[in-house]
């Protein structure tokens, strides 16, 4: 078996307004860097189109309605003041989120040891009802609920280490002792949500806030003390990562000062912890991380540590 990488074109048609970070050109710095020969025993395949019964397991039927029929013919619609809608929008969200199914298939089946999904828009910002923060589709919640609705996971665990707390993660899970939700970002900062005392119905939210200045002794002694052990407690089935890159020193939306090795470490952590209890089950979907270079960089060594190099 060997690490899945998933993606799709119609992630590029998903428009945002000029200067706005979350951009095509992300996408396309990704696959550059994952065309380099050293990538080259990924398998790879296209991320296809969520079904509304896949998404209406997270969101209710009237909100993807309701998304579907705001997106535009030409143009741009805003949902909310950083969050819009082009023509090619709903498409890519529902290739976002079909891909998370996928990938969860995949690994769930055996057919790939684990995967990385490289689409967006992103996702841990949307809430049950809202789409909100660049985020339409919670596309790892989704990738949650599919793998306990069809491969029978009992316990699901989704590691969020995106700069900016997954408050819509956070939100659908508060009270589901089945999935636990753990993450390391940067606080005061967007949404405002993550500090310690929310902790979820059933304490299994698990935040690890971190300060503006924070760079790599903070964010590893975060996850050495706070959140892998409580991962390794909770024994889930498969692993799930919102793999936002924006904590890296280079990100223009945020003051955490990682470095690729960062994430790569991070990223060897998780799987390490996935071996033990897991088989090895993990599915990480692509969230922030807004410098093209920090990103590109950041995703290499992400991709990499997933293929065990």
């Amino acid at each position: 078996m060997t690490t899945l990488l998933l993606s799709h074109p119609q992630c590029l048609e998903h428009q945002t307004p000029f200067g706005h970070p979350e951009r095509a050109d992300r996408l396309r710095m990704i696959t550059h860097v994952l065309e380099h020969e050293r990538f080259s025993d990924l398998a790879r395949d296209e991320a296809p189109l969520a079904e509304v019964g896949q998404l209406v397991r997270v969101h209710p039927p009237e909100f993807v309605e309701r998304l579907q029929n705001a997106t535009p013919f030409v143009g741009l619609v805003h949902v909310d003041g950083d969050t819009t809608l082009s023509p090619g929008s709903f498409d890519a969200a529902l290739r976002s989120a079909g891909g998370a199914v996928f990938a969860v298939d995949e690994v769930m089946k055996g057919k790939a040891s684990n995967a990385f999904v490289a689409t967006r828009p992103p996702g841990h910002h949307a809430e049950t009802a809202t789409a909100m923060g660049f985020c339409l589709f919670n596309n790892v919640a989704v990738a949650a609920r599919h793998a306990q609705a069809v491969h029978g996971a009992e316990r699901v665990a989704i590691m969020d280490f995106d700069v900016h707390h997954g408050n819509g993660t956070q939100d659908i899970f508060w009270s589901d002792p089945s999935v636990m939700y753990l993450s390391t970002h940067e606080m005061p900062l967007y949404p405002g949500t993550g500090a310690l005392n929310e902790t979820g119905a059933y304490n299994q939210i698990v935040n690890a806030p971190l300060r503006a200045g924070d760079g790599s002794d903070p964010f590893r002694e975060a996850f050495e003390v706070a959140i892998l052990p409580r991962l390794r407690a909770f024994k889930p089935d498969l692993v799930l990562i919102s793999a936002g890159f924006d904590a890296h020193e280079r990100d223009p939306l945020a003051n955490l000062n990682l470095t690729e090795a960062d994430f790569a470490w991070a990223t060897k952590k998780l799987m390490e912890a996935a071996d033990e209890m897991a088989g090895g089950r993990i599915v990480s979907l692509l969230e922030g991380g807004y410098d093209l270079e920090g990103l590109g960089r950041s995703v290499g060594a992400h991709v990499m540590a997933l293929m065990r190099g």
